[in-house]
Order: structure tokens, then C-alpha cells, then sequence
């Protein structure tokens, strides 16, 4: 009779086994391994043209991945190539019969009429980010030289002073807005910040003077990249720095006005 029983019991336990075993592999989905890494196609800024009109797109003197990890490339290539490219022709298409297709942008940015959204928008769209292209270059950053080195230094203390003072009003800023490096009377410089597309050339603008420096705080400059750390992206801005073409905007401003 034992023997028996456990005949019985060690036939069940067997057919149970083979039934977990069957209900397990029927349960299994299989799921191909990609092949592959998708990859994100990178175009070239030279690629990019504007629409026709009396103002011509800034091209960049480097390519889209030549300013990571500050500004990555997917975000460069998309601010440059439909943010900017938008801006330039918007503002084309605003100013045809105006009489200001003649002008030049600084002179249709002091002029303009801060009542007229459209065209106050895209000049301002066009113009800052000319001024933040040039302020970036690849395998730049680090100490300034030449006299914009001793004009920071008689201004602020020291290049750490204007480097604190600087990220500090950027990051005071609430939403969009520029932050600015700008040549006042008599060649001072001074930090100031605009909303939306305003700029200190702007009649509206409570501190005037020519940009010589521009930090887009606009999220599409930076999201990408660095997402919610908006305090990152300001301090890596410094990295990128073309002191080079900053110090040629300052003697340049200073020749035109002073």
C-alpha cells in the first residue's frame, strides 16, 4: 500500500514539473537585440540658408559639435538652423517697405518702434544671437588678454569678479531672457540682462550700451543638454569664451561711439 502511494505521489510531483516547465516556456516572449546604436544625423551650418532679404545669416565659423560639452551638438545645429534661421527670416519679411531694409542691424534695433511686436521679436531674435555666436569659439575660454583684460580688471576687480557678478545676473532670471557684456560712454562696461529678444540697443532698455557679450537663456539653448541645470550651462559658458572676438567687439565699439 505504501509503496503505492508513493508510485501516486512521485507520478503527480513528475506531471507537475512538466507542466510548470510547459507553462514557463510558453510564457517566454523573445525579444530581438537591436543590431545597432540609432544614430542622430548631424548636418552642416554652411548647409543652412536663409530665404532672400536684405539681412544675411551669420555663419558659424565652427561646426555643430565644436562647442560640446557646453553647447551639444543636436542643440547648436537646432538653435542655429531653425531658431535663428526663423528669426532671419521673420524679420526679413517685417521689414520689407519700412524703409529699414538699408540700415544697418544696429541702427534698426535703436530705431525701431518697441510698440511693433513683430518686427521688435525678429530684429532682436536676429541680432542676439549674432552676438552669441560670436562670443563662443571651440578651443577657447580661460583668461582674457589684450585690453579687454585690463578694462575687466579696472572695472570689476578681476576676471573671478566679473565671472560672479555675470553669472549671478543670469541666474537671477526667471523664463527667457539674455544676459550681456556691454561698452558704455567713455568704454565702461557693464553686466545687464533683457527679456524675450529685447537687447540694450533697444530704446526700451533701462541699461544701454553695445553687447560685446551675449549668453542665450533661452531654454532651447540649453535643454537639451542640460535639462532643469540652468546653473551648469551658465557656468560652462565661460569655457567657450572667444576672448579674441570680444576684445576686437569692444575696440570696434569704442572707435564707432567714444
Amino acid at each position: 500500500m505504501k509503496t503505492n502511494n508513493f508510485f501516486i505521489v512521485s507520478t503527480l510531483s513528475v506531471l507537475f514539473l512538466i507542466s510548470c516547465n510547459k507553462k514557463k516556456y510558453t510564457e517566454v516572449v523573445e525579444v530581438p537585440l537591436p543590431t545597432a546604436q540609432e544614430k542622430i544625423t548631424i548636418g552642416m551650418p554652411e548647409d543652412v540658408n536663409a530665404e532672400p532679404g536684405s539681412f544675411l545669416m551669420d555663419k558659424l565659423i565652427y561646426p555643430y559639435d565644436a562647442l560640446a560639452p557646453t553647447v551639444s551638438p543636436f542643440t547648436l545645429e537646432t538653435h542655429y538652423s531653425k531658431h535663428y534661421l526663423t528669426y532671419t527670416n521673420n524679420f526679413n519679411k517685417a521689414v520689407i517697405g519700412t524703409g529699414l531694409e538699408n540700415l544697418s542691424i544696429e541702427e534698426v534695433i535703436s530705431q525701431l518702434d518697441v510698440n511693433n511686436t513683430e518686427l521688435r521679436n525678429n530684429a532682436g531674435g536676429y541680432y542676439n544671437h549674432s552676438i552669441y555666436w560670436k562670443s563662443m569659439a571651440p578651443d577657447a575660454g580661460g583668461v582674457p588678454t589684450d585690453t579687454i583684460a585690463s578694462v575687466i580688471n579696472r572695472d570689476f576687480g578681476s576676471y573671478e569678479n566679473f565671472k560672479v557678478a555675470f553669472s549671478a545676473e543670469a541666474t537671477k532670471q526667471f523664463g527667457s531672457a539674455w544676459v550681456w557684456l556691454v561698452v558704455q560712454k567713455g568704454g565702461k562696461l557693464q553686466i545687464t540682462s533683457t527679456q524675450n529678444q529685447d537687447n540694450p540697443l533697444m530704446r526700451n532698455s533701462l541699461v544701454k550700451g553695445t553687447p560685446i557679450i551675449g549668453l542665450d537663456l533661452w531654454e532651447h539653448a540649453y535643454y537639451l543638454g542640460y535639462q532643469y541645470r540652468r546653473k551648469n550651462y551658465i557656468e560652462s559658458f565661460y569655457n567657450v569664451l572667444n576672448w579674441k572676438k570680444i576684445n576686437e567687439a569692444y575696440e570696434s565699439a569704442i572707435r564707432r561711439k567714444y
